[in-house]
């Protein structure tokens, strides 16, 4: 799949991978599966959406973050030696929303992900997720997005015993 071109019909393009702002590194690969870290929504260095949705950030600006969040995902493959366009399935999106107490409404926000995750992979896109409220996220961000991806086995990869490719 040709996620560049993909992307450039959504009128999109994938950003640089975010530093991580921690100790830990963007994505970790085991065998055919690629660990994202948690992203935020960051864009050429800075927080683009912080606060507490339902008090400081509404509802469609953080789906909007989610979005970047998403998109600095994919970013984070290459980290693991990826290709975005190896992806063969988007297994799970793990979603936090920093909100205030009583809004229920994180699965909407995350739809922001997900859609987009949609959007860009189609089929392969469709995924388990958890959309889950916090008090808060690092650097005051309003949301933070994490994900597992299934990619094409290298030739010089071989399953353990037992296992399917």
């Amino acid at each position: 799949m040709d996620i560049a071109k993909r992307l450039a019909e959504l009128g999109l393009q994938l950003p640089p991978i975010p530093k991580p702002q921690g100790s830990y590194v963007p994505a970790v690969r085991s065998g055919n599966l690629v660990f994202v870290a948690g992203q935020l929504p960051m864009r050429e260095g800075q927080l683009t959406c912080k606060g507490k949705v339902g008090r400081d950030v509404d509802v469609e600006q953080a789906r909007a973050a989610a979005r970047i969040c998403f998109l600095n995902a994919i970013a984070a493959l290459a980290s693991a030696g990826v290709d975005p366009g190896q992806v063969t399935r988007v297994v799970r999106l793990g979603g936090f929303v920093q909100c205030v107490d009583g809004f229920s409404e994180q699965p909407k926000v995350i739809n922001g992900a997900s859609d987009l995750c949609r959007d860009i992979y189609g089929d392969i896109g469709a995924h388990a997720r958890a959309a889950v409220g916090v008090n808060a996220l690092p650097l005051d961000a309003a949301v933070e997005i994490e994900a597992v991806f299934e990619v094409a086995l290298a030739a010089n990869v071989t399953a353990a015993p037992g296992s399917s490719v």
